[in-house]
């Protein structure tokens, strides 16, 4: 059958494609091998969709050209994914850092992606696994097998192979090789960390703390957010944000009194204070045990030299670790890595290498961080792509 549109992959990115190329009458078919559309929407967010942020920039992003998603993101910010949410009477609330959330459940944004797409114009397939794409003559074939589809344009929009147990896997990113464009390697991120056997604070397992978490990695941020010890390693905000820019043999610098100077703590120190007791009212004690050297944690504050006094500030601030691995793609939220996107147009999400092919979300080589980014660029870069198939987007 023919149409004027494919979309492969009915998640928030395709179905938000699906709608913009069809606000002008474009007839779209949205295709998706899952038994139902935005299974891994339904489990973001606590189930609650972590929508968007207040503060989204391109910095929030990695990739190797993290400049890429800049169009889109002013072309749909926070407001406008607000406003959209908020006249379709969900209600949101904002929380710590800027992250924006449904104070519904994620199946009823699901709904609305769903019933906003005009009936006469837009159809969604689910169970349809593509077996092969053909583009001969301008027109892209879709074979699924006992039945094949026809458009002159395609939107890509399979997603990454993060979260397989949500049938995400990598066969987006296989046709697109076919296409002939380069794919990134997927690698997991937003992902816990797991830390050698013998590091020093293994078995502190339940605790949950605020620091500070920087890597090695050049250009990488530091975060201040929270921490979860867990029995393999390290999860929690702080170590799922950092996880997008960690690799393999860069090391972990963390800072378990962010907002203190241990060093002015232990000058301040009267009577018979010694750092263990002085640090355990503001740490779990079992982790001060653990980082403290028990030479030093059990003396009086007063008796301690400067240079002890700066070991023990050093323990505190400014503990490195290299991670062995992360828990990979089971875990991970999301996967960085996917499309290349020197071969696609900023400006309309369409291939450089094949005209009428389009992308939009996580199939691409743009990954956002924790806290709302990864949602807003599937409204961002849909917008984009649905607006340009449908002769609304900027050349």
């Amino acid at each position: 059958m023919r149409y004027d549109v494919l979309i492969l992959g009915a998640g928030p990115a395709g179905l938000t494609a699906s709608y913009h190329a069809a606000a002008t009458g474009k007839r779209v078919l949205t295709l998706d091998k899952a038994s139902r559309p935005g299974t891994k929407l339904l489990l973001s967010g606590g189930g609650k969709g972590n929508v968007t942020n207040r503060h989204v920039e391109s910095t929030d992003y990695v990739g190797e050209y993290p400049s890429f998603a800049e169009y889109a993101l002013e072309r749909v910010t926070p407001d406008v994914v607000c406003q959209e949410l908020k006249e379709a009477r969900i209600s949101l609330e904002e929380r710590e850092y800027g992250r924006i959330f449904c104070t519904v459940s994620a199946h009823r944004l699901l709904d609305l992606l769903l019933t906003r797409l005009p009936r006469d114009r837009c159809t969604v397939r689910t169970g349809s696994q593509v077996k092969a794409i053909h583009h001969t003559d301008g027109v892209f074939h879709i074979d699924c097998g006992t039945e094949t589809w026809s458009a002159p344009q395609l939107i890509m929009s399979t997603g990454s192979p993060a979260w397989p147990q949500s049938g995400a896997d990598d066969s987006g990113l296989r046709l697109v090789s076919a296409f002939g464009h380069r794919v990134m390697p997927p690698r997991p991120v937003l992902v816990p960390l797991i830390m050698p056997p013998d590091w020093q604070l293994a078995g502190l397992s339940g605790i949950s703390i605020p620091v500070r978490i920087a890597c090695t990695v050049p250009g990488s941020p530091q975060f201040k957010d929270s921490l979860l010890f867990t029995h393999k390693g390290i999860s929690g905000p702080a170590v799922l944000q950092i996880s997008c820019w960690w690799r393999k043999n860069a090391a972990l610098t963390i800072d378990f009194l962010p907002d203190e100077n241990a060093e002015t703590v232990l000058d301040n120190a009267i009577g018979k204070a010694t750092p263990l007791s002085i640090f355990s009212r503001r740490l779990p004690e079992r982790l001060c045990l653990a980082l403290l050297d028990p030479a030093l944690a059990d003396r009086r504050a007063a008796e301690l030299s400067r240079r002890q006094r700066a070991a023990i500030a050093d323990a505190l601030h400014c503990h490195t670790v290299t991670p062995s691995r992360s828990e990979g793609l089971v875990k991970a939220e999301a996967a960085a890595g996917g499309t290349d996107v020197a071969d696609i147009n900023p400006l309309t999400m369409e291939s450089r290498r094949v005209y009428g092919l389009f992308f939009c979300g996580e199939i691409m080589d743009v990954t956002g961080r924790l806290g709302g980014y990864n949602l807003h660029w599937a409204w961002a870069s849909g917008t984009v792509a649905g607006e340009a198939v449908a002769g609304h987007g900027k050349q």
